[in-house]
């Protein structure tokens, strides 16, 4: 990654600890088949972090089904633990979600999300590990 984040690793070390998915996602910018991922469906209450480096990202207070095939929230849990990033990628101009401790790409925000934000954080599972509430 171009920028200078707190979790620093080498390409290895996260290839290592994330596996091959995961690192797509998180260290190469992928994106993850929709419908078919691991959290596109959960309904339990808990928190989302990045699969990085484990900062706390999004609740399942603000997830919805947003019809895309990947998680969708209507807000961060904190704004000042992501980057949003101009992504001109594939022909497209978009918003780009990046984890603001490691750099992770997340997935991307859209303005079409339901109230109160109006927005749509499309977030690939790969990039998040689940804290179900009340577990540690």
């Amino acid at each position: 990654m171009e920028d200078s984040f707190p979790v620093q690793k080498s390409a290895e070390e996260w290839f290592r600890e994330l596996g091959a998915e995961a690192y797509y996602v998180l260290r190469e910018k992928g994106t993850e088949r929709p419908f078919i991922n691991h959290y596109y469906k959960l309904n339990e209450e808990g928190l989302y972090c990045c699969k990085g480096c484990g900062a706390p990202l999004f609740s399942s207070n603000t997830k919805y089904d947003s019809g895309s095939g990947w998680p969708a929230f209507y807000d961060a849990l904190d704004k000042s633990c992501i980057i949003e990033k101009r992504d001109t990628s594939h022909g497209m101009i978009r918003l780009e979600v990046m984890c603001k401790n490691c750099g992770g790409h997340l997935g991307h925000v859209f303005e079409d999300g339901p109230l109160p934000t109006g927005l749509r954080y499309c977030i690939n599972s790969a990039a998040l590990d689940f804290k179900k509430e009340g577990s540690e």
